[in-house]
């Protein structure tokens, strides 16, 4: 199945809890008044890793949003930009999510997008997730920094993953020394990832982004944790 169909079938399976927790109300996201079904664990597909170019929009607004309580978002959406400057230098671009179990998205991008750095080559990435990694993706982001010297990572953040915890402060401290650049992302970044990497519905001209409410409130304060978890 290609990620396209599987991205179609888990846009209307994909149940959004609600929001009340956060101050929001429960039809602030996409697909308000609508009820989806619950899926119970024997009912999902296996685990895959789900590449493509462009994410279902559905899946931004629910996925990315940066709320502080992000209670149903156990998923992570990775979008990425590769720049691999050599002899003849190239861009790619595209996305992955992982799919109920297993390996995670960040893990899946070194073994499948990016699974060999050569030596003649350096290599600028920039990706923009909707959380941070959790303590094991961490650990292997930061020992593939340090085993590639020509390799420069810089991870753009929605929100951040179980940040109270010391093992995490410890492992994105790790990641920093490792020379991960790590951030959160700002209204802007928000909207770039609008622009590149979710789908438009075909035939209609590309709609604007549209910030969610507290977007500037919820970076400043995602901000304020990390500067406090890496000074």
């Amino acid at each position: 199945m290609n990620w396209q169909m599987e991205a179609e079938k888990m846009a209307e399976k994909q149940e959004e809890p609600s929001n009340t927790q956060n101050g929001e109300p429960d039809n602030a996201e996409e697909g308000e008044g609508k009820k989806k079904k619950k899926l119970k664990r024997e009912d999902l597909p296996p685990f895959e890793i789900v590449t493509g170019e462009r994410l279902p929009a559905i899946f931004f607004k629910f996925q990315f949003r940066n709320v502080e309580y992000s209670s149903g978002r156990n998923k992570t959406f990775l979008c990425y930009v590769v720049e691999t400057q050599g002899k003849e230098s190239k861009t790619s671009r595209g996305y992955l999510e992982d799919e109920h179990a297993a390996s995670h998205a960040e893990i899946a991008f070194f073994n499948t997008i990016l699974p060999k750095c050569e030596s003649s080559l350096r290599y600028n990435i920039t990706w923009y997730v909707s959380s941070s990694p959790c303590v094991t993706c961490a650990d292997r982001i930061s020992e593939t920094l340090r085993k590639n010297k020509n390799l420069r990572l810089t991870i753009m953040v929605g929100r951040l993953f179980m940040w109270e915890e010391p093992e995490m402060q410890a492992a994105l401290k790790k990641m920093k020394s490792a020379g991960c650049k790590l951030r959160i992302m700002k209204p802007q970044d928000f909207e770039y990832v609008w622009q590149n990497f979710v789908e438009q519905e075909e035939g209609e001209e590309a709609k604007a982004f549209v910030p969610w409410e507290d977007i500037q409130e919820n970076f400043q304060y995602y901000e304020e944790k990390l500067a406090e978890i890496l000074q």
